[in-house]
């Protein structure tokens, strides 16, 4: 084999790893909330392409810092599907990329106007402080209240050209965000406890963890179904009934299944519908 295919093959290594490092699901599904929730907030096609450059590259530097931050910890619990813990990608490299993408988020968040690209950065803040310690105390779910809530007000901003968005918008965005929490830490707590990371999901426990992740969700859809002033009463009583008719499947999801993402995944589908409500009760 030549130097140039050797090359090459290793290129495409790093790439493929990258790419399952950057916690693709995640990524993919905020930016994509990010996106609907601009263009129905009046953002033009240029606007909407930098808010979704924006998003994703914050996103991107959030997973990237994570398995940066938590290699020795993914290497010590056998995580094969980590490629920094593994070794399929340097650290390094994983490193590099989530500081590239974080500078990223930066220039692009700004361009978009300052108020909207400082909440914007600010959100992705509130992803690297929960990576960078706040995952391991007590206060782990208030970096996705945070960081949630800050996103949806930054793009409601950024497509409205007003600063602050009804007061139920970035509320139901917290709540899914801290439902998403739950979701996606309770099939990693056993291997987590092992390596004495005790967020607020741990110190309550899968059964209880179940339970508030459940409620946040449910709740999520009761304020999006009820808060919107002009609201119909069909409208209302549909997004309530749905949205508790997910959480409730989302509970048996993740009792039935701890240890899988499919909790996770529901809860990206009830955060994608619940925007597409959101965006037709605002439109």
């Amino acid at each position: 084999m030549s130097g140039t295919a050797v090359h090459r093959g290793k290129s495409l290594q790093l790439l493929q790893g990258l790419a399952q490092a950057c916690h693709p699901l995640p990524s993919l599904a905020v930016t994509t909330v990010a996106v609907l929730l601009g263009s129905g907030g009046g953002l033009d096609v240029p606007g909407t392409v930098l808010l979704g450059g924006a998003v994703l590259t914050g996103q991107l530097s959030i997973g990237w810092s994570n398995d940066w931050i938590d290699a020795a910890r993914d290497r010590a619990t056998g995580r094969a599907d980590k490629p920094a813990a593994t070794g399929t990608v340097p650290v390094r490299a994983v490193a590099t990329a989530a500081v590239a993408a974080a500078l990223a988020t930066v220039v692009l968040s700004l361009l978009l106007g300052w108020f909207p690209g400082v909440v914007l950065i600010l959100s992705v803040a509130g992803g690297w402080a929960y990576n960078l310690g706040l995952k391991a105390t007590v206060f782990s779910g208030a970096a996705y209240l945070f960081a949630f809530a800050a996103l949806t007000i930054g793009v409601h901003a950024a497509g409205q050209g007003e600063p602050w968005p009804p007061w139920w918008v970035p509320v139901v965005g917290a709540l899914l965000g801290f439902g998403a929490h739950f979701a996606n830490v309770l099939p990693d707590l056993r291997a987590d406890a092992e390596t004495g990371v005790r967020g607020l999901p741990h110190r309550l426990g899968p059964r209880t963890g179940v339970i508030v992740m459940a409620l946040a969700l449910a709740t999520a859809s009761i304020v999006l179904g009820l808060a919107p002033a002009g609201a119909s009463a069909l409208y209302s009583a549909v997004v309530v009934t749905v949205g508790i008719t997910l959480a409730a499947a989302t509970t048996v999801a993740a009792i039935r299944a701890p240890h899988t993402a499919i909790a996770f995944r529901l809860t990206v589908a009830i955060a994608l519908l619940d925007v597409v409500l959101l965006i037709t009760v605002t439109a």
